[in-house]
């Protein structure tokens, strides 16, 4: 089994990213090794799906001990997503390996990257305007059965046609029918699914014969070790700066892998930049002074509570000298 050392580094980057934030997986490793390393496409998804399989038990492990996983959820899940996973695997497989049928694979991989891409920005925004309102515990919740059941099989079915989308689009679809809920506390129990359901998609590619030994030990030994760095690293780096560099880099690949030509996609990077650095300075105003703003303003009472009792104790001097 040929290890290739190139492929060892960049599965290392992404699991480091995927240690720090939780998702991205399967939306950079597969577009990474057919752009950058010209691995079929099913090839490509297969691989990263049994290399999956190790990756995804340590952030649930993290979790459990935590108590931030809902087990009657993953339970609902497993049974839509398990199953699904298998379907998926043997969609990919009557796809077969011509051309077009590469073409096909491509332009699912695409779609599917551009969906992921919405949903973590959307789940960014939940995450930054949820902040009072989603303030229940994963444990507290009940489970609506049908519905949640509902996001497994689609969730499956698009993991093992194209190794995305345990991440991004199934925690979007949590936040939709749990509202109550904040991200944070779906990542976990969306972890924890993902370990059978990743298992049952591997084990599809495994059956159907798309994977390559040598392209899934060079995953195993790069991203592995990286998730587990990445996972100590999670609380020191922020967030909200690492996940929407990953959400752009998932967008991008999206685009080219639907058959955007190259001076279109760079048009539409550009302009993306655009708008989202023109939205941010309209809504953070990073021009008005510190004063101005709210953190200034809720300071300002909590200090002067304490003012106030000395002023009181001090009054009644004053009005004895008057």
């Amino acid at each position: 089994m040929h290890i290739d050392p190139f492929i060892v580094l960049g599965s290392a980057i992404i699991g480091l990213l995927v240690g720090m934030t939780g998702a991205g997986g399967g939306a950079l490793m597969t577009p990474m090794l057919i752009l950058l390393f010209s691995v079929k496409p099913s090839t490509a998804i297969s691989s990263d799906l049994v290399a999956a399989v190790l990756m995804r038990p340590l952030g649930a492990l993290v979790h459990m001990r935590a108590g931030t996983v809902n087990f009657k959820l993953v339970r609902w899940m497993m049974l839509g997503s398990v199953p699904a996973a298998f379907l998926g695997a043997y969609l990919l497989h009557l796809l077969g390996d011509a051309k077009s049928a590469q073409d096909t694979i491509e332009v699912f991989l695409g779609a599917a990257l551009l969906v992921g891409a919405g949903a973590m920005v959307l789940r960014f925004g939940l995450d930054r305007r949820g902040g009072h309102t989603r303030a229940a515990f994963v444990t507290e919740v009940h489970p609506r059965p049908a519905l949640t059941l509902a996001i497994g099989i689609v969730g499956g079915v698009v993991v093992g046609m194209t190794s995305v989308g345990s991440g991004s689009l199934m925690v979007i679809g949590l936040l939709f029918i749990y509202p109550r809920l904040g991200a944070n506390q779906l990542v976990g129990t969306d972890l924890t699914q993902a370990v059978p359901l990743t298992l049952a998609a591997a084990l599809g590619a495994l059956a159907f014969g798309h994977v390559e030994l040598s392209v899934t030990g060079s995953l195993i030994i790069g991203s592995v070790p990286a998730v587990l760095v990445g996972s100590l690293l999670s609380s020191r780096v922020p967030d909200r700066y690492v996940r929407p560099t990953i959400a752009f880099v998932i967008f991008a690949s999206g685009l080219k892998y639907v058959g955007v030509a190259t001076t279109a996609l760079g048009w539409i990077l550009c302009a993306t930049l655009l708008g989202t650095a023109v939205s941010w300075l309209a809504v953070a105003r990073p021009w008005l002074p510190a004063t101005a703003t709210d953190p200034g303003d809720t300071e300002t009472p909590a200090d002067a509570e304490p003012d106030a009792e000395p002023d009181a104790a001090a009054s009644p001097p004053a009005e004895a000298i008057l």
